[in-house]
């Protein structure tokens, strides 16, 4: 047995769980609720904990916040509040309670800044096989391995979704079956509020058909908070979407790549970057990392060939793929530094497939998920 072997042969096998849901939306979120009670329950508690270890906030203070955002949600994609109703009663917990896991990062922003993701698209011309590539290390708490899903969502009216969220969640990262990709980062600025959510900035682009659309309905949205958007649409089109609360910025992709991680890179938002220190510092190498191994693969980019880029352990510790460690390694002496990359996503959209890893993938297979029709 070669090194090769050995390290394939080491890597787990253990994979998310796979859910379809279908009917209405609301029927969409009794399925979500009921079939992931106690994932969702698991979340909850969780999240709570962290935030009260980190914050020492009050449970009642925390809820009474999470539904100051509802009233967006319903302005501008009221299906998503038809689903996360109906979450809540399939789980049995409250409408705060399920708010909360759709907006802790708008509550924990409040109290504490931290990096998350390394996202990539490839356009079909820089690809092998002449398809869209795109995807991330998705980096979050390392309890969220233990607790994310893999969910199909097919409702009556719009468009399906592969995505993977966070059990609870009605919007993370993935696909839709037009052909679109959306994956997403942390960025940091000013001026944070009440308003529609981050995380449900990619489901909400899932429901257009293409890049300009999408564009321009983020662009409608009273946003409470920035996110970086990468997305990828049917026509071969990749675009990167970088957002403050009221302003926004497109890249443009060099020879058919895009790379980001998390602090701005165009010339129009940087003067609202607030990440500094050990944080920008990390952000910074992961992006350039990134960007340098697409360019060095250029043409001949493959999926197999993106999950030994995102199994990237180079620049230790601070790598593409992060480990358990890494975070406490960047800043010694900080406290709380848990981030990992919990789950590795590379999307095929126009085929609608995605390869999953639950956790770093340089310990995990990537596995196989596309859409049921």
């Amino acid at each position: 047995m070669n090194n090769k072997e050995a390290v394939i042969n080491k890597r787990s096998n253990q994979r998310f769980p796979f859910y379809r849901f279908k009917g209405t939306h609301h029927e969409i979120g009794l399925q979500h609720g009921e079939a992931c009670r106690g994932l969702i329950e698991r979340h909850l508690n969780l999240a709570v904990e962290r935030l009260q270890r980190q914050h020492d906030i009050a449970l009642p203070e925390i809820l009474e916040e999470t539904l100051k955002y509802r009233k967006y949600v319903k302005e501008h994609s009221p299906f998503l509040d038809d689903e996360i109703v109906g979450i809540a009663k399939g789980a049995n917990i409250s409408i705060e309670e399920a708010y909360l896991l759709q907006v802790r990062a708008e509550i924990n922003r409040c109290f504490k800044t931290e990096n998350e993701c390394t996202t990539f698209a490839v356009a079909p011309e820089s690809t092998k096989e002449g398809t869209t590539i795109i995807g991330q290390n998705a980096d979050l708490p390392e309890f969220y391995s233990s607790i994310s899903i893999i969910k199909e969502v097919e409702p009556e009216d719009g468009k399906a979704t592969l995505m993977l969220t966070p059990a609870g969640q009605v919007s993370y990262i993935g696909i839709n079956n037009a052909g679109m990709g959306v994956f997403a980062n942390f960025l940091e600025c000013e001026g944070w509020r009440e308003g529609y959510p981050r995380y449900m900035f990619s489901r909400f682009a899932l429901t257009h058909d293409s890049i300009e659309e999408a564009v321009k309905g983020l662009r409608s949205l009273t946003r409470a908070s920035s996110r970086n958007l990468i997305m990828s649409d049917k026509n071969g089109v990749i675009a990167n979407m970088e957002t403050t609360v009221t302003d926004d910025a497109l890249l443009k992709p060099k020879d058919g790549i895009l790379a980001h991680a998390n602090h701005y890179l165009s010339n129009e938002l940087a003067n609202e970057e607030r990440s500094k220190g050990y944080l920008l510092n990390n952000s910074k190498i992961r992006q350039q990392r990134m960007e340098q191994l697409l360019l060095e693969k250029k043409g001949e980019i493959t999926v197999e060939i993106l999950k030994e880029i995102m199994r990237d352990r180079e620049n230790y510790p601070n790598c593409l793929c992060q480990a358990p460690g890494d975070e406490s390694m960047q800043a010694p002496g900080d406290s709380g530094g848990d981030i990992v990359t919990f789950a590795s996503v590379i999307a095929e959209p126009e085929a609608g497939r995605m390869w999953v890893a639950m956790g770093p993938p340089n310990e995990y297979e990537y596995h196989p998920y596309s859409f049921t029709r």
